[in-house]
């Protein structure tokens, strides 16, 4: 053991002369500042279990990181130990501009400064200069921002030569350009001013523009300092008067600002043959199904990204949430719904949410069972899981704080004003987003949750068109112990099983059925229960029946008009 550690202790010297013989040419230093350090406010149980298998997923990170910085810079890293008796999560990133073994030597710092600092809290990051280091205790992913962001402004004024104008606006270029950089990550120089900006590669490109833009602003105050930062979960920017990565790491901005978004449109939906209907529908079932079979067969790698302040749910002050949707004003209402208004609002830092108003029992049961649903969906995070980003309340009021979907809900554009615009490969991959935020609840999340209420309406479409699953006000937690659960009837006729509505028997299989029936509404552009049609077409779900009676006599050749 002595003459091993003696071996890694020399082979870390050893690292440390050759990066520092290697400065000059890659510009070698860990940038290992802590800008950043936050710890979850609970710990975890049993900790000795939790910390167990933490130092493996810290173990992976390095290993990974270690083999991917071996012949360049930057990395990328996620690892897990999802069947441990505590289970851990945990990712990690270099900027792309620090050289392989300084983004392990950062990776080692930032290791450091969370197991002193964070203990045996159940999750925690750690924002250093040169990386970032996240983990916790359940699946965390494609988070982009959180309440806390901050910018870090250094160094004394710079009045020469416009230079406050200069990092501005090179800062919106990087801004605007890097979500659709590769890997959504650019440096540039330009006019004495050097600054990069780099989003986490999970967070999709409008995730990395949205976080983007609230770095933007929050580094905006700090010109004419000569060196300014914002940090945030999804990622970092910075700006200098000096070079703080070397010159051949530099990209033309222009490239990605004249680029625009790629045109996703390529049609109106015409119409479309009888089988191939019926084959969408059952290509659409069986992704669910073979999502489903491959959560449990591995845990599932990527798409990792931190949550530690949701732990237990952002307070947000009643007054911030008043003032930022204008007093609860009716032109700021995007929807009503039978558990409350939900209003569009945009927080002091420039965010833009939704803002759930609902009113709850004054009585202890109903108060303790409605903090505890929030505690619970606060700590659920996919991609296509509408996040919680916090609550707030006075009195009987509450307040849900939402992530904002510019798109609204599937609905609109299945049977609203929007009906038609969805193209086949927009309706394929919004079905496939809802089966894997399904899959998660049911079988990746460390409780099984079963939603209740799939319909098309809770199912909401960010501004690139990607699902998210919506509205947990039924939801409901089945034990490992349970098959299923006994329990009176909640949901919407027309899109619930009907085992579950005659008899009250509630498994997740209620949801893959409610899935079922969107993905024919999503195919067909019918509603599942349409009192405007004759009584032997209303019901969708008797209409596909017909149809698939029929479908022998029509197969092949035969045509039919998609309503749309």
């Amino acid at each position: 053991m002595r003459r091993r550690m003696a071996r890694f202790l020399l082979l870390q010297a050893l690292a440390l002369v050759a990066a520092s013989a290697w400065a000059p040419v890659t510009f070698a230093d860990p940038q290992a500042t802590l800008l950043n350090l936050g710890c979850s406010q609970y710990n975890a149980t049993p900790a000795s279990a939790f910390l167990a298998a933490l130092n493996s997923t810290f173990a992976g990170l390095r290993a990974n990181l270690s083999a991917a910085g071996a012949g360049g810079v930057g990395g990328f890293a996620t690892a897990a130990e999802p069947r441990a008796a505590a289970p851990a999560f945990a990712m990690a990133q270099c900027r792309p501009y620090v050289a392989g073994r300084d983004c392990v030597a950062c990776f080692d710092a930032a290791a450091a400064r969370l197991r002193a600092g964070c203990g045996a809290a159940n999750g925690g990051r750690a924002i250093l200069d040169g990386c970032v280091l996240r983990y916790e205790s359940a699946a965390f992913f494609d988070q982009s921002t959180l309440p806390g962001n901050t910018q870090v402004c250094n160094g004394s004024a710079v009045g020469a030569g416009g230079f406050a104008d200069a990092a501005r606006a090179l800062v919106a270029d990087l801004a605007a350009a890097v979500p659709r950089a590769p890997g959504f990550a650019a440096a540039a120089a330009r006019g004495g001013v050097y600054a990069a900006a780099q989003c986490v590669e999970t967070v999709g490109e409008g995730g990395c523009a949205q976080c983007l833009k609230v770095a933007a602003g929050n580094i905006d105050g700090c010109p004419p300092n000569s060196d300014g930062r914002a940090v945030d979960a999804g990622c970092f920017m910075r700006y200098s008067d000096r070079p703080f990565f070397p010159a051949n790491a530099t990209v033309d901005l222009a490239v990605y600002l004249r680029s625009g978004k790629k045109s996703s449109r390529k049609g109106a939906i015409i119409g479309g043959i009888l089988g191939g209907v019926a084959f969408l529908f059952l290509v659409g079932l069986l992704t669910f199904l073979l999502i489903h079979r491959s959560r449990k067969l591995k845990p599932r790698r990527g798409d990792i990204l931190g949550a530690t302040e949701l732990q237990g749910p952002t307070s947000f002050y009643y007054r911030d949430l008043k003032a930022a949707t204008n007093n609860f004003n009716e032109k700021s209402k995007l929807g009503e719904g039978g558990f409350g208004d939900v209003y569009k609002g945009v927080l002091k830092n420039g965010k833009t949410v939704a803002v759930k108003r609902l009113v709850v029992m004054e009585t202890s049961r109903a108060k303790a069972d409605f903090e505890s649903e929030v505690k619970l969906i606060s700590n659920v995070h996919h991609r296509n899981l509408v996040r919680l980003l916090g609550c707030s309340r006075k009195g009987s009021e509450f307040l849900l704080v939402y992530e904002y979907m510019a798109n609204g809900s599937l609905d609109k554009f299945l049977f609203g004003e929007q009906r038609g615009t969805l193209n086949w490969r927009q309706r394929f991959n919004i079905i496939v987003g809802m089966a894997r935020g399904l899959a998660y609840l049911h079988q990746e999340f460390h409780v099984c949750i079963i939603h209740r209420d799939i319909k098309s309406s809770n199912v909401l479409l960010d501004d690139e068109f990607q699902a998210k699953i919506a509205d947990f006000g039924l939801a409901r937690l089945l034990p490992d112990d349970h098959s299923h659960l006994s329990t009176k009837f909640a949901g919407t006729l027309g899109y619930t099983a009907p085992e579950y509505a005659i008899h009250g028997q509630l498994s997740e299989k209620v949801d893959t059925y409610s899935f079922g029936v969107v993905v024919l509404e999503i195919l067909s552009g019918r509603k599942s229960n349409d009192t405007r049609l004759e009584p032997e077409t209303q019901y969708l779900l008797e209409w596909v029946s017909i149809i698939v009676l029929k479908l022998p006599s029509y197969w092949p050749g035969s045509y039919m008009k998609v309503t749309t």
